[in-house]
């Protein structure tokens, strides 16, 4: 044994004796979304834990309902899925450490801004993977090395079978085509440009430290969009300031990176709160729509690019509730301020417009210790249905089906 291993040790049992829960184990692939979003709040609050790269999957099903990355084990052999509910826990179990804000109305809008992140920018985050040959032969090959290397086949016959796989299901099947292609990729710029223009007077959106709409922004910003050659050339290019906030927020500690938080949404959040109620919001509806309608698959225009064909997830139709949920929970006086700032922002009635939203998603609470999309149903991203994504051959699981 290294000396840093029994330092690890050491830190694991100390921490173990004073906490039950910890140390934490995440499962989860290096090149993952949602696992980059989730170990970076964790090592944030400066919690031990260590990550592997696969699970025991059977374990996690019987345990949650769903094989789904990234999961987080507790010490005590509890399981975890679902990064929002996560985080959303260990802020509560950790207050010192606390990433939500504590001003009501800030935090309806850092969880908008967190959802939006998850959900919107998956699209420009798989499209700029796999839809580039530089970034798709990269990726496939780590996606092989990771989870794939016992397949007796050759390699460049594995990188093709899991780009056209994650092509099929990731970006031609989620509305990427000619006629999308450009506001698939405008989503990305706009994002660069709007975040470029609030680091200019502060390092993290809402002050000098992080916070949950940041680490929303981190998951694409971090996994993909600043490691995928063609998006991490952009993003050094046009957004350095950007680039340097992803290796900022990657090195974050609450004991070194402190201060207070913003008690009030900034002006410069604005243009992100107009594309959400130009893009995002407008998509949710037609989601929630179709899920209603008991369509498997929804037309959809956005910012007068023609969106055909989309898989319905039941997930986001959760996303919906949930945001109206956090809503209702606010006392009349901050419903007020909340709904003048989504009213100027043409957020307010998209919010509202579906009546009677009933995804059936978690409907016990229980999330995170049980997989909010754990019902029978579509996946959470894809909208294939749990039989589906099991007919996927030489696709990995964390690929084939995320949680957030």
């Amino acid at each position: 044994m290294t000396t840093s291993d029994q330092n690890s040790e050491e830190l694991a049992e100390g921490a173990a004796a004073v906490d039950p829960i910890l140390p934490l184990t995440l499962y989860g692939p290096e090149i993952s979304y949602f696992t980059g979003k989730l170990e970076a709040v964790i090592r944030y609050m400066e919690l031990p834990y260590q990550r592997v790269n696969k699970g025991p999957m059977g374990e996690l099903a019987v345990t949650t309902g769903t094989a789904q990355v990234p999961a987080l084990r507790l010490a005590d052999d509890r399981w975890m899925t679902d990064t929002t509910p996560i985080i959303a826990w260990l802020d509560e179990r950790y207050p010192e450490a606390s990433v939500i804000p504590r001003d009501p109305v800030t935090a309806f809008f850092s969880r908008l801004l967190e959802d939006y992140a998850d959900e919107w920018l998956w699209r420009p985050a798989m499209h700029y993977r796999w839809d580039y040959a530089e970034s798709a032969k990269l990726q496939s090959r780590v996606l092989i090395d990771e989870d794939e290397s016992e397949i007796p086949l050759p390699g460049f016959i594995k990188r093709y079978i899991i780009t056209n796989r994650q092509r099929k299901y990731f970006t031609r099947g989620d509305g990427v085509t000619p006629d999308t292609w450009n506001h698939v990729e405008k989503t990305f710029l706009d994002t660069l440009a709007q975040f470029s223009v609030i680091l200019e007077t502060r390092p993290f959106l809402l002050g000098s430290r992080p916070s949950l709409a940041d680490f929303g922004f981190f998951g694409p910003m971090f996994r993909h969009f600043s490691m995928d050659p063609t998006s991490a050339r952009i993003m050094r290019e046009t957004a350095p300031s950007v680039y340097e906030w992803v290796a900022r927020m990657w090195n974050a500690r609450m004991s070194v990176t402190g201060g207070e938080l913003l008690e009030h949404v900034p002006d410069d959040w604005g243009p992100i709160l107009d594309s959400i109620g130009s893009t995002y919001l407008p998509y949710l509806c037609a989601n929630a729509e179709a899920w209603k309608a008991g369509s498997s698959h929804f037309d959809v225009d956005i910012e007068g690019a023609p969106y055909r064909h989309i898989r319905t997830s039941r997930y986001r139709v959760w996303c919906l509730q949930e945001l109206r949920r956090h809503f209702d929970t606010l006392s009349e006086p901050h419903r007020g301020e909340v709904r003048t700032g989504l009213e100027a922002h043409g957020c307010w009635k998209l919010l509202w417009r579906v009546e009677d939203l009933q995804s059936g998603v978690n409907p016990d609470h229980k999330a995170p210790f049980a997989g909010a999309d754990s019902m029978e149903g579509s996946d959470s991203m894809t909208g294939m249905s749990s039989k589906e994504a099991e007919k996927l051959p030489w696709l990995p699981v964390f690929a084939a089906r995320r949680n957030k």
